[in-house]
């Protein structure tokens, strides 16, 4: 088995005010497969969005009202995009959560939330290089 991550998807409630507000992000909505479900190209991997009741049915699980424990990360090639990341997503709908800001582990970070609460943080780390092709690697170890 060799260990990837495909595609994260996010159930929500309204999916066409959610794949507008990832539009308004820069994301480029795939034109080909929009039949209760938007897929956007984001480096190496998929964001997908699913209707929540669709994907409760898909599934068999019922999904609460809870905070989620899960988050995304958006990792930035310097410290000035990580303000940008966070300012776009504010005028696209979302909600800055927390503003850009030192790190305890030394970079620079910020979080957001979608129009449904879907967490994100923005983050540059050094530590962590990105490639021209958008793939993070983590660092060597030690």
């Amino acid at each position: 088995m060799e260990p990837r991550l495909s595609i994260v998807t996010i159930a929500v409630d309204d999916l066409d005010s959610c794949a507008a507000f990832y539009g308004a992000m820069g994301l480029e909505r795939h034109k080909g497969i929009t039949d209760g479900v938007a897929f956007f190209q984001m480096g190496g991997a998929i964001l997908g969005l699913f209707s929540r009741p669709a994907a409760e049915e898909d599934s068999g699980v019922t999904f609460g009202g809870g905070v989620s424990r899960v988050y995304l990360a958006y990792n930035t090639r310097s410290r000035e995009e990580v303000a940008e990341v966070l300012d776009k997503a504010e005028t696209a709908g979302g909600r800055i959560v927390k503003p850009a800001q030192k790190a305890f582990w030394g970079g620079w970070y910020g979080y957001f939330a979608d129009p449904e609460n879907n967490l994100w943080e923005v983050a540059h780390n050094p530590d962590f290089p990105i490639a021209a092709d958008g793939t993070i690697s983590l660092p060597p170890e030690a």
